[in-house]
């Protein structure tokens, strides 16, 4: 789940990259629409494993997946109507979401595995 999480952050920085670089809206669509893919395989890697162990707080965890890609989708389609000026604030809140989740969530499913010896 680590590796994954880093690749999430990897997108994120390549998006910026991206809009730093001025590339098309198309380009930025395109690594946007790549961002969310991953996130919902990673979000179904992530809640099969904890199915498999019956961690405790599944149901919790699933909703606060459902609760990260509505916000995502809400920053994107936000950016969408942007001007340039908010690429640096796109790329901002989003950051905070992932990390905000990895920080308060996954860390919680991550010592009760370890506890477990699964990690």
């Amino acid at each position: 789940m680590d590796d994954q999480h880093g690749i999430l952050m990897d997108t994120i920085n390549d998006l910026r990259l991206t809009l730093m670089n001025g590339n098309s809206k198309e380009r930025i669509n395109a690594q946007l629409e790549q961002l969310i893919d991953f996130t919902r395989l990673h979000f179904q890697s992530e809640e099969r494993l904890l199915e498999q162990q019956a961690f405790p707080g599944l149901f919790t965890h699933r909703a606060a997946h459902v609760t990260l890609l509505v916000q995502v989708r809400e920053a994107i389609a936000h950016a969408g109507r942007y001007v340039d000026g908010e690429s640096v604030s796109l790329l901002s809140q989003l950051r905070s979401l992932y990390l905000e989740h990895f920080e308060e969530f996954d860390r919680t499913y991550a010592a009760w595995l370890n506890d477990r010896g699964v990690y």
